[in-house]
């Protein structure tokens, strides 16, 4: 069915929009490694603007995120870790931990990250699968994610994550010249397939309902599919075939934020985006979202994001951690 009407199946529905919400905020190259850890050990990752991945295939550990309680991972699991928290991966809750770059030999970034890390002892051995990407928390829906996203083995089996997780492993221990495009499209469909069962899970609060929701969920999916249309509030209730009043209310119920300054956050998301890229002129950015003077679109990117579309770009063109 159709993505434009509220008929659409829920569960595609859901699916278009974290996709697109991925595409548009995960950036830059994919850091990855294959983890074999015995115990006693316990690694540390400072906060930052990277995300992290933790897919356990052997032996138990535990994720612990600034300030929250130890949570176990077990097989199967997958965690992510969102940009702009610190956490620590260790065997037992308690552990002493070695920081990331000291196990690495140097800052992420400055030195290449092996790609099979081993802490050697005389312990049960923990086997992990890792990732770390730029991730742009500024959307809602990475910005309403708990300091680790949980998806234990049974769901994981269930939302097709675990068929997105043997992909990833099975491309991880490839050689091939092109193995690192592969991958970074892999953990793309990872994140999708992780916050799309997360997000079915948490069906019925705050940001999740809002996907679900056939009114919400139908509009996000229009702003989504042409954000360079000339949106109002009435074209965007007709659309979804409700009064225009009961849409602007459950609209803002459910995201916390009125239709219209959605509608601009997203073109500023994808504006951003495509900022990151290469080759397009502002003037094109700024007709991709809607804009027609690059005056008013310079105006209102820097009122989002916080500084002029040309120093974001060139904020932005510097080498991504890998």
């Amino acid at each position: 069915m159709s993505r434009t009407g509220v008929t659409d199946s829920r569960p595609d529905l859901v699916a278009d929009i974290v996709a697109d919400v991925v595409a548009a905020t995960r950036h830059g190259s994919v850091v990855y490694s294959r983890n074999r850890f015995h115990a006693p050990w316990g690694i540390r990752v400072p906060a930052g603007a990277i995300a992290s991945f933790h897919v356990v295939t052997d032996g138990p550990c535990w994720v612990v995120a600034d300030g929250d309680e130890p949570i176990p991972l077990a097989p199967g699991d997958v965690a992510l870790v969102p940009a702009g928290v610190g956490h620590s991966i260790v065997d037992i809750p308690g552990r002493a931990t070695l920081s990331f770059a000291e196990l690495i030999g140097g800052p992420l970034g400055e030195v290449e990250t092996p790609k099979e890390l081993v802490i050697d002892g005389d312990g049960p051995v923990t086997r992990l699968l890792c990732a770390g990407f730029l991730l742009d928390s500024r959307h809602p829906l990475i910005a309403v994610l708990p300091h680790v996203v949980h998806v234990g083995a049974e769901q994981a089996d269930r939302s097709g994550l675990a068929a997105a997780v043997e992909l990833l492993a099975a491309e991880v221990d490839r050689a091939d010249p092109g193995a690192r495009a592969v991958i970074d499209s892999l953990v793309d469909l990872l994140f999708v397939y992780l916050l799309r069962a997360w997000f079915t899970e948490h069906a019925g609060e705050g940001w999740a309902r809002a996907l679900h929701d056939p009114t919400v969920g139908g509009a996000l999916a229009l702003v989504h599919q042409d954000p360079a249309r000339r949106w109002t509030v009435a074209a965007l209730a007709d659309a979804v075939a409700v009064p225009r009043a009961t849409f602007s209310r459950r609209f803002t119920a459910l995201t916390g934020q009125p239709p219209m300054a959605y509608v601009t956050s997203w073109r500023m998301t994808v504006a951003a985006d495509l900022l990151r890229g290469e080759g397009m002129s502002l003037r094109e950015v700024a007709r991709r979202v809607g804009y027609d003077s690059e005056f008013a679109f310079a105006r209102a990117f820097k009122r989002a994001v916080g500084r002029p579309p040309g120093r974001y770009r060139q904020a932005s063109s510097r080498p991504a951690p890998g």
